[in-house]
């Protein structure tokens, strides 16, 4: 069994076996807490050699995880024997109850997660920079409302990104009524309504277990890298659940966003920190095992990054799973300063292209709009 990581401790504490059958645990504020008070580090880890996805043989412009069960692949696993003496257990069955035995027999500072992690279907913002272009869609047409026929602000699907969400569906009905794929314990989405509306038509109406229903959460920190272009700002909180009522709030969700600026774009290293404290949140708070997160493509390779997966770039309505092994570190975090936003150039009319490091390149009679001074923030 490989795995990937890029830090090395020795975890301090309880060695208590054992979280309950079914569960992964979870952490409250004295476990996540220092002897000098601050807050613990929790380092996570991808463990490789169970999904197609994280073997760098596996091409992502090609790979479809709906005709290839998820990715799962097909071996064998140490709990066989004890579980599947006559081999009559799916694969999803079998790698399910070799998850629950990693928890059952792990300390009480480490536990295992499965992520589903889904990018939303296409939206208006993707077909319209596909149809512009990205140079001009970043320096020009992105930051605006529309084109006049279509809205991109908080996009919305097309009919193609539907037609995406309905294949999920489809797969999730084939999933959990064939290969008995667990169904998710928890449910987390972004709040961009192409997300949580990619994250509403792929589950419900499921066959799902009466445990675990489709009751969904929205976190503020699942949100798209947040730049200039206004597909990146999201709608008020009312509307939301107007639109999706069945869904909830994270405490402490806003009225308005109070992020996207509109003049300034978040910084990798920024995105960084906020998928660290998310993923932190979920580890630390949900002791489900198996969990879907519904979000976006930058995103999705953030939190890629933050569990130490090797890189895996999603197409609209694709998926990718992980299992992930965190540990409750309890040494001190380093101070460290990170730019949380940074400036960016606009034109004022379609730009001649744009340059990796220097942003765009205007035409001659459209003048460049730059953006404002970034500020660093401590964390």
């Amino acid at each position: 069994m490989l795995a990937t990581s890029v830090f090395v401790f020795l975890s301090l504490g309880s060695t208590c076996l054992g979280w309950e059958w079914g569960k992964s645990g979870k952490w409250d504020h004295k476990q996540r807490t220092t002897c000098h008070g601050s807050e613990s580090t929790i380092n996570y880890t991808t463990i490789s050699g169970f999904f197609q996805q994280d073997d760098s043989a596996t091409d992502p412009k090609t790979f479809d995880y709906t005709t290839a069960n998820f990715g799962l692949i097909d071996r064998t696993y140490s709990t066989d024997g004890e579980f599947d003496p006559v081999g009559k257990k799916t694969q999803w069955e079998r790698f399910a109850y070799y998850v629950n035995t990693l928890n059952r027999d792990s300390d009480r500072n480490t536990q295992y997660k499965v992520l589903f992690m889904a990018r939303h279907g296409e939206g208006y913002h993707n077909a319209a920079e596909s149809y512009y272009g990205t140079p001009a869609w970043n320096c020009y047409w992105g930051p605006l409302e529309g084109n006049g026929t279509t809205v991109w602000r908080d996009a919305k699907l097309t009919q193609a990104g539907i037609a995406q969400c309905t294949k999920a569906n489809n797969f999730w009905k084939y999933a959990l009524a064939v290969e008995k794929i667990p169904a998710p314990q928890s449910y987390y989405s972004s709040p961009l309504i192409r997300s949580a509306t990619t994250a509403n038509l792929t589950f419900n109406g499921l066959d799902l277990p009466a445990g675990r229903p489709f009751a969904p959460t929205i976190k503020e920190y699942f949100r798209e890298g947040i730049s200039m272009r206004t597909c990146d700002e999201r709608s008020n909180r009312t509307y939301i659940h107007s639109l999706l009522p069945a869904f909830k709030f994270e405490e402490g969700f806003t009225e308005n966003d109070e992020l996207w600026k509109g003049y300034e774009g978040e910084t990798s290293d920024a995105q960084l920190k906020r998928t660290k404290i998310v993923l932190d949140e979920i580890f630390s708070n949900d002791d489900s095992t198996w969990i879907s997160t519904t979000s976006h493509s930058g995103q999705i390779s953030t939190n890629l990054k933050v569990l130490n997966h090797i890189k895996f770039s999603l197409s609209t309505g694709q998926a990718i799973p992980a299992l992930i092994k965190a540990v409750n570190l309890k040494v001190e975090p380093v101070t460290t300063t990170v730019q949380s936003w940074t400036a960016e150039s606009t034109c004022i009319a379609p730009p001649v292209t744009s340059i990796s490091g220097q942003g765009c390149v205007c035409s001659s009679t459209a003048s460049s709009l730059t953006a404002a001074t970034a500020t660093p923030t401590a964390t």
